[in-house]
């Protein structure tokens, strides 16, 4: 799946001091994929789905040897600048375990919970950091789009993949396909339950990615509720959601449906019989919820298509 990426320098998310050890992931942003900062540990990079260390002078290395050591005070720098120096103001976001910043970076944070009566309240001497890199590649459907389309419908799709694979990639170019028009059908409403921030990368309510001119997106808003929401005030031909997995997902799912709108979602899994062995999941073939079903492959290419099928399981396209 190849297209154009979008541009962006890593060494923008570090305090200046700091700058020096990104000449390396600026090279390569493009493969990036995490960012590790965690206080006393070395800093570490995820690539392709290999790991690699920072080392002292920016350098990179499969071996810890030299590594760059995350400090106390590197992790203070780091939360406050990427806070904008404004904590205070990704206090709801933070309380979740992560936020999203300018350019639809996600960051997940962990650290000293603060708890009132079994709720959590705040995150404070945040001990642990992981900066998703935001990746867009325009195109990345392209080839998946004609075989989700039957006799000039869009079918209600699931894509599978295990974690950091692209499935959110792919869902979210699917959303700019369908919204914005493609050689398959003209342009569609669109609604987005963007729950972590991930297909959107929103900033202050507003999408950092391409998303398409007819969609509609409701930012950090649990699933459950924002389908149905979308449903009733905004009536989209299709509704989009990320990592779907629990019995009120899948009820909510079916009422989207009974609504007369199409479904695009994402779920865990290595294959597609992993995913009809899944408790809450077994409803969704019994009742063919979802006519085409798209498997990424877990190893080498991000984002790699290993087959597409049916509701019957039939394999329509194959890698």
């Amino acid at each position: 799946m190849d297209g154009m990426q979008k541009s962006y320098r890593i060494k923008e998310l570090f305090p200046d001091y700091m700058r020096y050890l990104c000449k390396e992931m600026d090279k390569n942003r493009g493969r990036l994929q995490e960012i590790r900062l965690r206080v006393n540990q070395p800093l570490l990079l995820r690539m392709e789905n290999q790991e690699y260390f920072v080392g002292k002078e920016g350098e990179l290395s499969r071996q810890n040897h030299n590594s760059y050591i995350m400090k106390i005070e590197d992790m203070k720098s780091m939360i406050n600048y990427l806070c904008q120096y404004s904590l205070y103001a990704y206090e709801s976001e933070i309380k979740q375990g992560y936020f999203t910043i300018q350019g639809g970076h996600r960051i997940g944070v962990s650290g000293q919970i603060v708890s009132l009566d079994g709720e959590i309240k705040n995150m404070k001497y945040i001990s642990s950091m992981n900066i998703r890199i935001a990746h867009e590649i325009m195109g990345a459907a392209d080839e998946v789009l004609p075989i989700l389309y039957q006799d000039g419908t869009l079918c209600s799709t699931m894509i599978i993949s295990s974690p950091g694979c692209g499935k959110t990639t792919l869902l979210r170019d699917l959303v700019r396909q369908i919204s914005d028009g493609n050689p398959f059908d003209r342009g569609r409403t669109v609604g987005v339950v963007d729950e972590r921030s991930e297909i959107g990368g929103s900033y202050m309510g507003i999408p950092q990615n391409h998303i398409g001119m007819r969609t509609d997106i409701l930012d950090a808003c649990p699933k459950i509720h924002g389908m149905m929401m979308l449903i009733r005030a905004m009536s989209p031909y299709v509704v989009a959601v990320d990592e779907i997995g629990s019995k009120e997902d899948m009820q909510a799912l079916k009422e989207v449906l009974r609504c007369g709108a199409h479904l695009l979602v994402t779920a865990h899994g290595a294959s597609l019989k992993e995913v009809q062995h899944k408790e809450w999941f077994h409803g969704i073939f019994q009742e063919a919820l979802f006519k085409r079903f798209i498997v990424l492959e877990s190893k080498d290419q991000v984002g790699k298509v290993e087959g597409i099928y049916d509701e019957k399981g039939t394999v329509l396209w194959k890698q």
